[in-house]
């Protein structure tokens, strides 16, 4: 099972990034994805997360309004368009599938981990 993250990069603060999620060799249809991201020194941190079918999602309370999560079960692909990105949002971001339909927070209930994207907002 491979799940491979990409869009990543450099942008100013303001600035707008779309970051995707492939999964390859099995289908997530049935199960809740998130996304996380690690900054240098710190612990993976939960960003959002999207149950299966879209039913619920949440937002970290720092980017609520700013990020949103969302999945295409058909191309088996989650992706979280940020918007109004600021410095404190550097870090490397990672997508990954959790162990049961509904998402959660914590890293140890997610099961499968795409590699991480970089995503640098200088000021």
């Amino acid at each position: 099972v491979q799940l491979q993250a990409f869009g990543g990069g450099l942008v100013q603060a303001g600035d707008s990034l779309r970051l995707s999620c492939i999964a390859s060799r099995r289908t997530f249809s049935n199960n809740a994805l998130g996304w996380f991201r690690q900054a240098p020194g710190k612990e993976r941190e939960f960003i959002a997360g999207i149950s299966w079918g879209g039913r619920g999602t949440a937002y970290m309370p720092s980017v609520e309004g700013r990020f949103t999560i969302s999945r295409d079960d058909a191309k088996n692909a989650v992706y979280l368009q940020m918007n109004n990105l600021k410095p404190e949002d550097t870090a490397v971001y990672y997508c990954a599938a959790h162990r049961s339909s509904i998402y959660s927070t914590a890293t140890s209930d997610y099961r499968y981990w795409g590699q991480g994207t970089l995503v640098t907002v200088s000021s």
